[in-house]
């Protein structure tokens, strides 16, 4: 072979030099890295909104037997995440970062497992960084991972089962099978809505049961048949629970109108939870990327394999979205947007999988790149903007905290040792008893001894709000934290006041669910702190 024919050798190193080659995972440590940060970096920055605070101080006792009793009695989740918040409590307390970083943990290992399951759907390593890349940046997601209540365990464990359902089906061995089951298993105890994402899984692994050529029935036949079964199982266990739970609290569903609820699943998905407050033009600049990288894959058109890996994560996520909605139409109503928060990782799956389609090319990395970063960015904003957080009740429970500014208490308790009456709305109620412990509830019917009443609340506000609420006090504060507002009024000696006329001194423009009463001095909860003997 001649010297112009030979075909070209791969060009060596110069001699006394090193070859620093980055192994082929650095991408998803990379990932796992920075999901870790945005879950695990801001951790105390929020305080607990009213479903964070109604677990340490309603459900959380003690003995697990009573916590457990209090999921039952109170709650409408299944038991696995409260046994794990039980246990955590009874190590680290019932702060802020105590009772998150759960969350936290499984919302970063979610990130290895969209990983994954991008891996399994394509077999390429593009699919696998654009889906582990949308979910670690994802600002619904990030929310839910820095939330002390079972979402992010139902996102993780539902993602678990989607990897393990992918695998099963690829290679149904008895071992993939029962992995599919066991974390199928632990996706309903997660959560309840997780039966509409296994459900899809469990119907397409029974088509493959179908018999092939010559009537013989397909390898693993059998371990399907009692994966499926074992998952049944777990389901029909459950429903003396949900029938005991009988939706506790979820009446505010149905007095949210279906369209809004619809119109809000992919502005949450786009923007967050509190993406509203961006307004629709930020949303439509997230959506434009997504809209765009999709057509463009759509239109240099998939091949036979990634068809086939899309079909499967969009029956997922339509299991996941639209039986609930079915549900919805038919009286079992139920929708609450951030139920479907876990069909977000297949719905991320399926726009990796048609953005960076092999022929869509390094125009199809580039927009899966700006899908990334518009997420990316707005997970960082709401670390930075207030107005894109939860509630600031602990600032707001550290202003109560401090003495009324005025001279005729100058900072000693009141003549006569009157106490202090807060008035606030149902989403205050339980941050405040968390925030300052004492507070109480104030039976209907009663009346109280107090010589100052503080109304709390937000926006939109009554006209009301201001004025005194009882003869004999005088407004000496206004407080304004993040939104959140607060009226201080004193008297000079303590005063009976009846319940009802502190149900008219609410501020904000709805119901008066809750009333509070305690001592006149407070130290606002600032440290975690043990579970209540």
């Amino acid at each position: 072979m001649s010297v112009a024919t030979a075909p070209p050798r791969a060009a060596r190193p110069l001699a006394g030099t090193r070859v620093h080659a980055l192994a082929p995972w650095w991408p998803l440590v990379a990932l796992t890295l920075l999901a870790a940060g945005l879950r695990f970096g801001t951790l105390d920055l929020q305080s607990f909104w009213y479903d964070e605070a109604f677990t340490p101080v309603r459900v959380l006792h003690p003995s697990l037997w009573a916590t457990l009793r209090s999921v039952v009695h109170t709650e409408n989740t299944p038991p696995l995440w409260y046994m794990l918040a039980w246990a955590d409590a009874r190590v680290f307390g019932t702060g802020e970062i105590a009772l998150r970083w759960p969350s936290a943990l499984v919302g970063t290992l979610t990130v290895p497992v969209a990983w994954a399951s991008g891996r399994e759907l394509t077999g390429r390593r593009a699919t696998a960084v654009a889906t582990a890349a949308l979910v670690a940046v994802n600002p619904l997601i990030v929310w839910y991972s820095q939330e002390a209540r079972a979402y992010g365990l139902f996102v993780f464990t539902s993602a678990l089962a989607m990897l393990c359902f992918l695998r099963a089906r690829a290679h149904p061995s008895p071992r993939r099978l029962a992995a599919f089951a066991a974390t199928g298993a632990l996706a309903l105890l997660s959560h309840y809505f997780a039966v509409f994402l296994l459900a899809p899984m469990v119907l397409m692994l029974l088509l493959d049961l179908r018999p092939g050529r010559g009537g013989r029935p397909p390898p693993g036949h059998r371990a399907t048949i009692v994966a499926v079964a074992a998952l049944a199982a777990v389901g029909l266990a459950l429903v003396p629970l949900i029938a005991a739970q009988a939706g506790h609290g979820t009446q505010w569903i149905g007095r949210w109108a279906l369209s809004s609820r619809l119109a809000t699943i992919p502005q949450y998905y786009l923007t967050g939870y509190m993406g509203s407050a961006l307004g629709h033009g930020i949303e439509l600049l997230v959506a434009l990327p997504i809209v765009a990288g999709v057509v463009f894959g759509l239109w240099r058109v998939l091949d036979a394999r990634e068809e086939r890996a899309a079909a499967v994560v969009l029956a997922i996520a339509a299991g996941g979205i639209l039986i609930p909605l079915a549900l919805a139409l038919l009286g079992a109503d139920y929708l609450a947007p951030r139920n479907l928060v876990a069909a977000m990782v297949p719905v991320s799956a399926l726009i990796a999988v048609v953005v960076v389609a092999r022929r869509a090319g390094r125009t199809g990395v580039a927009f899966a790149t700006l899908i990334a970063l518009a997420f990316g960015a707005i997970s960082l904003d709401v670390d930075l903007s207030p107005r894109l957080q939860r509630g600031d009740w602990r600032g707001l429970a550290r202003s109560l905290a401090a003495p009324a500014p005025t001279a005729a208490y100058a900072g000693a308790p009141p003549p006569g040792g009157g106490a202090r009456a807060i008035t606030t709305v149902e989403l205050g109620s339980l941050p405040l008893q968390y925030y300052l412990p004492g507070l109480r509830e104030v039976p209907r019917g009663d009346v109280v001894t107090v010589s100052e009443i503080d109304e709390t609340g937000y926006s939109p506000l009554r006209p009301s709000a201001g004025r005194s609420p009882a003869p004999g006090f005088r407004l000496v504060a206004r407080i304004d934290v993040h939104g959140l507002v607060a009226y201080r009024f004193v008297s000079p000696v303590a005063r009976t006041v009846s319940q009802a006329v502190l149900a008219r001194a609410v501020i904000t423009l709805a119901h008066a669910e809750v009333l509070v009463i305690g001592n006149r001095t407070f130290v606002a909860r600032q440290k975690p702190l043990a579970l209540r003997k």
